[in-house]
Formats: structure tokens, sequence, C-alpha cells
């Protein structure tokens, strides 16, 4: 799903006005419910504690879910915060089965806004510029290749999570254009949800006995980056040094694994996901304060190619010294 980010909420008659809200503590004496998927994947963690941290310091009481990598449980955790009557909730993360509490919720009077879930249903949705990062990607993926080869894709979630569309259409679409020498194979893959790794890396060891050398030299991981360590782990355990991996999202691990020698992990794109939650819960406050919020909030991402820009990016983030 396409969205712009010039757009802004037209406030429902209930939304505040801001009259008599401390403009540093907008949060004071509210109960912001906040949500999110699972707390296994760094990105989830960094997200989750920057919402909990930014709530906090505006003066707010989190009341905080985890979905344990369930998106059933996740959605079913929205019904703690109508029964609490919360002022607000952060969403973070989620499929389609979220969107009919993010309603339930709308419907209450309850202001909800989205970590990487855009809905109808919300005030804003805080996520990283995919349309940009996607592209980068696609130029670091032709360019790793020389502009020709066989790439085959996992995208299990493309159709399910718009934010993994974007990011797959741009990267998908700058390869067309500007590499119309690299071909992808088809049929995609579909990584599973849990255990990405190791499902990752049984898919690959098939794949690659299927496609011997000079058939395949690209592996792409389209929405994020935990299946590339069994990507990575496949090709390594084979011997292949022909075949390179790009993903998307870049946390410590995955960038530790770029940064080694001769790694065949060659591109991927940092996200920064408790500066995007800290957005979300800073439109908290906006909203609370009468102000206009946005209906999409875009943060930048940071392009990694190779393993001297990984070791960079990490120093640069803070994972590394």
């Amino acid at each position: 799903m396409a969205l712009s980010g010039c757009s802004t909420v037209s406030s429902d008659g209930a939304a505040p006005n801001g009259e008599g809200v401390d403009a540093s503590q907008p949060l004071a004496g509210k109960t912001i419910g906040i949500a999110v998927v699972g707390t296994q994947h760094f990105w989830d963690r960094e997200a989750f504690q920057g919402a909990v941290d930014e709530v906090t310091k505006l003066g707010g009481t989190p009341l905080t879910t985890d979905g344990n990598r369930d998106n059933t449980l996740h959605a079913q955790n929205h019904d703690i915060f109508l029964a609490q009557n919360v002022d607000a909730v952060i969403t973070i993360l989620g499929d389609a089965s979220v969107d009919p509490k993010l309603q339930q919720l709308h419907d209450a009077g309850i202001p909800v806004f989205g970590v990487d879930h855009a809905s109808e249903y919300a005030v804003n949705n805080a996520q990283s510029d995919n349309q940009v990062g996607g592209e980068a990607l696609g130029k670091i993926t032709g360019d790793a290749l020389g502009g020709q080869g066989n790439v085959a894709v996992f995208n299990a979630f493309g159709q399910s999570l718009s934010f993994c569309g974007e990011r797959y259409d741009a990267w998908k679409n700058e390869l067309s254009t500007d590499y119309p020498g690299v071909k992808l194979i088809e049929p995609e893959l579909a990584e599973q949800f849990a255990n990405a790794p190791d499902d990752a890396r049984q898919q690959t060891l098939a794949l690659l006995e299927k496609y011997p050398v000079g058939t395949i030299q690209g592996i792409h991981v389209a929405c994020w980056d935990q299946p590339a360590i069994g990507v990575v782990q496949a090709i390594e355990d084979s011997g292949r040094t022909d075949v390179k991996v790009t993903a998307f999202d870049a946390g410590p691990d995955t960038l530790e694994i770029m940064s080694e020698p001769n790694s065949p992990f060659v591109g991927n794109i940092a996200q920064l996901p408790r500066k995007i939650a800290t957005i979300s819960a800073d439109n908290v406050g906006k909203y609370f304060l009468g102000e206009t919020v946005d209906k999409v909030s875009y943060v930048d991402t940071i392009p990694v190619a190779g393993p001297d820009e990984a070791k960079k990016v990490s120093k640069e983030l803070g994972y590394t010294q």
C-alpha cells in the first residue's frame, strides 16, 4: 500500500485542542498502551524500548504487551488497552490481523499510532523511507553482481506487510530499470517468521543443490535480514564463493557478518528502529498538544555496501567501538 508523507490528520471530533497541556510533559497523567509483535529480534526490541523511553520522558505511563512473535497474540493484546481504556496506543509491527483491533480502538475514541504498521485507523505511522532504501539496495545488488546474474528472493511478507512490499518493489524496480541483466529466479522463496535463520539455511541448501555454480549469483531477503544469517551459513557450508547475499535491516548481528573478510553478505540497509519509535511517541505528544500530525513520518535509512561500510556503520550506530 503506497502512502504519502505529505497528508495530515483530519482530527476527529474527539481530538484534543491542547489547552492546559504542559508542552514539556504532554503525556503527564496519561496511560499509553505499547504493543510489540515480539522482542526476540533486535529491530523489535529497539523500537519497543524507544517507545517506552520516550513515553516516559514525556510524562506518560507505558502499559506494554509482547506478542512473542505471534501475530494472533499480538492482535489479541490490544484488547487489554480497550479494557483499560488507555489514552492512546502505539502499535509496533504486526500483520493485517491487528487491524480489526485498531478499528475497535479507533471507534472507542482511543487514538492509535503505528510503528511500521500502516492503517486507516491510525493517526500516524512512523517508518523507514522504504522507497529510498529499496532503491539504494537495488543499486548495491546490481553493482555487486556487475549488472549480470540470477537472483533468488526470499519474500514471504511482500503481500501481507505493506512496508515489506514497498522495499521489495523499489528494489526490483531499480534492478529492472538500471540493471536489466539481473534476472529474478522464480518461484520466490518464503521464509518462516519464527526460526527464520534455520529455515532459510535449509531452504538455501536445497536451492544451491538445484542451482550449480554459474546458474545463480545472488540471494536477496526482501523485507528483513534475520533469514540472511541462515543463507550465509548455507553458502559457506556449501563452499559456494560464487553467491552474494543482500537484505534489509542491518542490525548488529548482520553487520558483524558483513564485516568479516570475504563475506558473501555484501549489501544491507540499516534502519533506525529506536528513532522511528521515538518519533511515534513524540507524535502522540503532539496529538495531545493539539498540533498537526502527519499521516506518515519517514525516517532515513543508511545503505551499507561491503565490509568497510559495515564496520563504519556499526561504529556510527554504536554497535561496536
